[in-house]
């Protein structure tokens, strides 16, 4: 039982630390990423499909991506959703294709995408430091009601701090990970 809770802390702690990597793909860094358009749905046929659903996305060169759409008649519906986003790149298209051209990031840019980061790393840390006091709380309440010993609370204890550091170092290591991929020109 008391392991199960230092393993559901270390699996909320792990999707924690994925939503942030995922949030931190999604970021548009001045080189084309195909994860930038991952939250673009389009109105196709009356229903939102994801943008990933109606072509392929491919990075032709390191600043640019081309989306081939399998239904030429989607194309002002796709244009018309990644202008509605918040990606801030006019889409062009030649009747097949849909160009996507990622001009370089102003220094200023940079500066406001690397606050960003460690905005969202502070928030993703502040989460993992919730989920361990969620933890220690219910082991805690536990040693109370005489289920586990102090010894063993101690223990659990130690354990998931360790979860706790391993986590924030690995947001810290993906943070500063991003923030070279910014600043680099």
């Amino acid at each position: 039982m008391n392991n199960e809770i230092t393993a559901g802390t270390k699996e909320k702690m792990d999707k924690t630390a994925a939503v942030y990597n995922k949030e931190l793909s999604a970021l548009r860094v001045g080189r084309a990423n195909p994860h930038v358009l991952d939250r673009i749905v389009v109105e196709y046929y009356g229903s939102h499909v994801p943008i990933q659903q109606l072509g392929n996305i491919m990075t032709p060169e390191p600043k640019m991506l081309a989306i081939s759409v399998w239904d030429a008649s989607a194309i002002p519906a796709i244009e018309k959703a990644i202008q509605k986003s918040d990606i801030g790149i006019n889409p062009s298209n030649d009747g097949k294709l849909i160009r996507l051209v990622f001009p370089d990031l102003t220094e200023e840019r940079r500066h406001e995408l690397v606050k960003a980061v460690h905005h969202l790393a502070e928030e993703c840390r502040v989460a993992v430091r919730a989920i361990r006091r969620d933890a220690n709380e219910e082991l805690k309440k536990m040693e109370k009601d005489g289920d586990i010993t102090e010894d063993d609370l101690a223990s659990f204890e130690k354990e998931i701090q360790k979860h706790t550091d391993d986590h924030i170092r690995g947001i810290d290591s993906m943070m500063t990970e991003k923030e070279k991929e910014i600043m680099e020109i």
